[in-house]
């Protein structure tokens, strides 16, 4: 089969042996294949990736010195079956699957690990249990993108957004603007969103954000249009209620602050989520947002960070991080775009072959054109062709 290979931090067509599905394992012929920001950092920087995931004891990441077929975000059609599998679907059936391989009790992940072929392929191996097929005549275009939308679905619901708060998105690139879509999708009513790029910006908006926000040129938190507290207003409301309440006799007022903590119905800020992984930019939020604001992390910085915990201290900032997502928020995912309820067609910008991915990695270093580029094995195109929606 064809497939793209990277070694060194170098990308190049080559013909590689046939895949054979193992125990538990389905053959998939590749429809489409993201290009994800998680594969342009691995391209460069995969030994500080797997360096990181191995003091978590994950120790199967790509290294430099490897040979791997990237691509994690893919959608394909049913081939052939391994052992050991239930043969749930038709050959012919078009699927996804969550990109995780298994080999005995080891798992591995797709297109980020040399035991897992990946998605810039013609074929590709996926685990029987860990795949779904595609409903309701989803295209292939959009099945493709549960992978990273169901990313920004688990981030969503780490936010846990309620109806008394705005949804602030700092950076958007595919991930940002996924949780835009997600955000709208699971009823939040205003999100903001931020970023320089004017191309990212229409995107933004295309997605469903209410207000967009150029942060060159103003701050996102101006135009939050839920009351605003910072730490003053905090302690002058606590003297306002404590002078009323201390005017009844015999009230037992600590039960109200009891119930407030119970029900989270103090004061709070907004929910922030972070999705541009650059050093300095969570310690700039915790600057600069309002007060008891919760901080979803998304974006993955891959260097050293810094930070100031007193000031996240003094302002009670509650700092969440997200990684992927599991199998219930993978399938949710995909029958909500199945289903019409979120719209992740601004997502995709571009389109390209195999001989083309080169092309679009060094495009997808710029944010002024592209977003999410799918691969198309079948395709012919060595520049990305733009979408035709």
């Amino acid at each position: 089969m064809r497939a793209v290979v990277c070694a060194n931090g170098e990308l190049s067509v080559e013909t590689l042996p046939a895949l054979r599905p193992g125990a538990g394992q389905v053959l998939l012929n590749v429809l489409r294949c993201g290009i994800c920001g998680s594969d342009l950092h691995a391209r460069t920087h995969c030994d500080e990736l797997a360096d990181l995931f191995a003091l978590t004891g994950f120790d199967t990441m790509m290294r430099s010195n490897q040979r791997v077929v990237m691509g994690h975000e893919f959608c394909g059609e049913v081939v052939e079956y391994g052992p050991a599998t239930r043969r749930r679907w038709k050959p012919g059936t078009p699927v996804v699957a969550m990109p995780m391989l298994r080999h005995g009790r080891d798992p591995y992940p797709t297109g980020l690990s040399q035991q897992a072929s990946g998605g810039y392929a013609e074929q590709v191996l996926v685990q029987e249990c860990m795949t779904f097929p595609v409903r309701n005549g989803l295209s292939a275009d959009h099945a493709a993108l549960t992978e990273p939308m169901a990313v920004a679905w688990h981030a969503v619901r780490k936010g846990r957004v309620t109806s008394r708060r705005t949804a602030f998105v700092i950076g958007c690139g595919p991930v940002g603007l996924a949780v835009i879509a997600l955000l709208k999708t699971s009823g939040v009513r205003t999100v903001i969103a931020s970023d320089f790029s004017p191309r990212r910006r229409e995107l933004a908006a295309s997605c469903g954000a209410d207000i967009v926000i150029d942060p060159a040129v103003a701050a996102p938190w101006d135009f939050d249009p839920t009351q605003r507290h910072n730490a003053v207003d905090t302690l002058n409301l606590g003297f306002d209620i404590m002078q009323r309440l201390r005017r009844i006799p015999n009230l037992p007022w600590w039960w109200m602050f009891r119930a407030l903590h119970t029900f989270d119905l103090g004061p709070s800020g907004p929910v922030v989520f972070e999705c541009v992984g650059a050093p300095g930019v969570i310690d700039d939020i915790i600057a600069v947002c309002p007060p008891r604001s919760r901080i979803v992390v998304v974006g993955v910085c891959m260097q050293p960070d810094r930070l100031r915990p007193a000031l996240a201290i003094n302002k009670e900032v509650e700092l969440r991080f997200a990684l992927g997502y599991d199998p219930g928020e993978f399938r949710d995912t995909l029958h909500m775009l199945a289903e019409g309820k979120v719209n992740a067609t601004p997502l995709i910008t571009g389109t390209v072959g195999l001989d083309g991915v080169n092309t679009a990695f060094t495009t997808l270093t710029s944010p002024d054109q592209h977003a999410k580029i799918l691969v198309d094995p079948h395709s012919t195109a060595t520049t990305p062709l733009p979408y035709a929606t």
